[in-house]
């Protein structure tokens, strides 16, 4: 697999070197196969997605299930360890916003609350010349996703453990990347404030839901954060894969520079959702 120049591993300010939560022996392998064929089998149904990946992908993923499974058992980083499932809601779900990604041609990204690494991992396993900036505020899975990396060779991700509201605050982050990632971490309204300042002028957010429709009032209350925080018209992309049942992907432009006094302070977008 082609992969871009090092970028140094980043841990957040207060943060210690990762520690060494589990080693390559402990990988689970013969779970990790049968993810990979899996993957194999749902990849064969969306050949739109599959003939983009670069050689070698496969392998790559398959050591990512090995290591999250192995890590997952000292450190809960996610419910779903079937390998069927594995494959089908972490590794599919995360590889079918790759069209929309590719429109985008992001030199840099960055994935929030990216927990066990999804679904950042996948994507920078699939889109290597882009530099993938991965952000959890729990420094001990952070401290797993640097381990993630580097057993992985990764030169193309850095790991960054602290709040997405300090980074949306900070000169090296505020307005820098062309995309932003996040799955699973909170309800439209507050991610919107936790990720568009993170978001350059003409980059895109992409969120992963579960079944969404314009008429929720989770959305209505989205765009309303949305106009507050520079973001552009929000859009429901259904992304045609049977498999994934109902599940969406949210696309939320930035089109105007964030308010400075957005995002508010550490909590604050929780307590007090925008919208």
């Amino acid at each position: 697999m082609r992969k871009p120049a090092d970028q140094p591993l980043v841990t957040g300010k207060t943060e210690t070197p990762p520690e060494r939560h589990f080693h390559l022996a402990n990988a689970d392998d013969a779970a990790a196969a049968d993810a990979r064929h899996a993957l194999e089998e749902l990849l064969a149904e969306v050949p739109a997605i599959a003939g983009t990946l670069p050689a070698g992908f496969l392998d790559d993923a398959q050591r990512f299930v090995a290591l999250l499974l192995a890590a997952n058992r000292r450190v809960n980083l996610t419910r779903v360890t079937a390998p069927s499932d594995v494959a089908r809601l972490h590794l599919l779900d995360s590889l079918v916003a790759l069209p929309l990604i590719d429109v985008v041609a992001a030199r840099e990204a960055i994935d929030v609350g990216s927990g066990g690494g999804l679904p950042g991992l996948p994507l920078a396993l699939a889109r290597p010349e882009t530099r993938w900036t991965l952000v959890d505020s729990v420094g001990k899975k952070a401290a797993i996703l640097g381990e993630f990396v580097e057993a992985l060779g990764l030169r193309n991700v850095a790991v960054v453990s602290d709040r997405a509201e300090s980074l949306g605050q900070a000169v090296d982050h505020r307005e820098r990347y062309a995309l932003a990632t996040a799955r699973a971490c909170a309800a439209l309204p507050v991610l919107a404030e936790l990720a568009l300042p993170l978001v350059a002028q003409g980059g895109l957010l992409i969120a992963w839901k579960g079944p969404l429709s314009e008429a929720d009032d989770e959305v209505r209350r989205a765009r309303v954060a949305i106009g507050q925080l520079g973001g552009g018209r929000l859009g429901i992309v259904d992304p045609g894969v049977p498999a994934l049942g109902g599940h969406r992907l949210v696309t939320v432009p930035k089109e105007r520079a964030t308010d400075a006094r957005f995002p508010r302070r550490p909590g604050e977008p929780g307590r007090r959702p925008l919208g």
